[in-house]
């Protein structure tokens, strides 16, 4: 004989006749994604019957990465609400005080030195874009059609799946529509990455911290340049210096001339001289080895 269930607690006890067993169908809602609190599914028993629904969306999902052909590039001036997340991108790769960090970004400015970010879009419609990479141009001295790439960082948990290309690529388009022909940067250890793209060896140039349109372009183009080696300057005397008197008697034959050389060093090669890493090696400031590389955009 069944057994009687309390009408008040019918909907949270299942019946054990084997009978009339209740069977668990899947609701056509388990399509339904729905925004929700909870992070676990829910488990309902509707009323009245023995229909079995689960809410998907507050299942657990890992956050896919970003599509590479929605990536955009914007200055970081532009989007002020983003400062932070740049500046814990680039700490995360260079440990800095984040005071001195946010101070550096807040430099950027069309003028230059300029910040860029490369954004992936908005997961929500209320959500801040993602910054996903960040690079630091700056004008080159002497060269009017050139910029220099100081920073080039990509997250870390995105790396080797294409977006430090995406973000080169996006660099030389914004220098080129701005009228630059040309980018340098320096690297450690990333030539076959930087040689993938179309650089090459190229000589050290100087990088402009700042521009101002107050501050002569003479003196600009002297900061660089090193001291040249100039005698002492030692102001002539006036007075009027005696000759050297000539020793009397005959005076000496002159002394025989110098004896040919045997053997004659060879011409040097005609051409450029070959570049090869060694040989274009420099070092920074601490003393690494570094390598100076530039492409024609």
């Amino acid at each position: 004989m069944p057994a009687r269930v309390d009408p008040e607690i019918q909907l949270a006890t299942l019946t054990l006749d084997p009978a009339h067993q209740p069977e668990l169908t899947l609701s056509p809602r388990l399509a339904e994604l729905t925004p929700g609190s909870a992070c676990h599914p829910e488990m309902t028993l509707s009323p009245g019957s023995t229909e079995l629904t689960l809410d998907l969306a507050h299942q657990p999902e890992d956050t896919p990465a970003p599509n590479l052909a929605e990536l955009t590039l914007e200055p970081v001036h532009c989007r002020p609400e983003l400062l932070d997340a740049c500046a814990d991108l680039i700490n995360e790769q260079w440990p800095r005080s984040r005071a001195s960090r946010l101070h550096s970004l807040g430099q950027s400015s069309d003028a230059f030195p300029l910040c860029l970010m490369l954004l992936s879009p908005r997961p929500t419609p209320d959500a801040a874009p993602i910054v996903v990479g960040h690079a630091r141009l700056s004008r080159v001295l002497d060269r009017p059609q050139s910029l220099l790439v100081e920073t080039v960082v990509v997250a870390r948990a995105l790396r080797g799946r294409g977006f430090g290309r995406r973000l080169m690529e996006g660099l030389e388009v914004f220098a080129q529509a701005r009228g630059f022909r040309r980018l340098h940067l320096t690297t450690h250890d990333q030539l076959q990455f930087y040689a993938h793209l179309g650089y090459q060896l190229g000589e050290p140039v100087q990088g402009l911290v700042f521009t101002s349109r107050q501050l002569p372009a003479t003196l600009l183009r002297a900061f660089p340049r090193a001291p040249s080696l100039r005698p002492s300057c030692k102001a002539p005397s006036l007075t009027a210096q005696t000759a050297p008197r000539a020793p009397k008697g005959p005076s000496l034959p002159p002394p025989p001339p110098l004896p040919e050389p045997l053997t004659t060093s060879p011409p040097p090669p005609a051409g450029p001289p070959p570049q090869s890493l060694l040989e274009m090696q420099y070092q920074d400031l601490r003393g690494c080895p570094i390598f100076w590389m530039e492409k024609d955009i």
